[in-house]
């Protein structure tokens, strides 16, 4: 038996508004949300769930109520890449249209990805154009 990965949990002072942000970046749907906990969920998981077994079915990210604001960087992070076909500068400065900026987080100046950080300061990575 293998175990699914279900979610991610992040932790906000206001999830419904960092929920809504990373469905506007990921292009993810609110499947649940009350004042303490919004979850989002590829919009075409929804459609495939009947027909998926339940190990197949792709994680959401689950974000909840915290009383206290982020205090240090981050333990996990999400590495997010456009494919090829994209323009990569151009996606990173939709997610700064978006709120996201530019971090440095030590990673020197020679390497293939750009650190940026939510509207609540959590990291995550832009990497290079994928194929896969």
């Amino acid at each position: 038996m293998a175990l699914r990965w279900y979610s991610n949990v992040i932790e906000s002072t206001d999830p419904g508004r960092l929920a809504r942000w990373w469905g506007e970046v990921l292009d993810w749907q609110v499947v649940y949300e009350d004042a303490d906990e919004v979850v989002i969920i590829p919009k075409w998981a929804q459609e495939l769930r009947p027909k998926l077994t339940f190990e197949q079915v792709p994680p959401g990210l689950t974000f909840v109520r915290v009383d206290h604001e982020k205090r240090s960087k981050n333990r996990i992070h999400m590495d997010l890449a456009p494919p090829t076909s994209d323009d990569r500068d151009a996606e990173i400065a939709r997610l700064e249209s978006l709120g996201a900026h530019r971090i440095d987080v030590g990673q020197g100046p020679d390497v293939s990805w750009t650190v940026l950080a939510d509207v609540d300061g959590n990291e995550f990575c832009v990497l290079s154009s994928r194929d896969e």
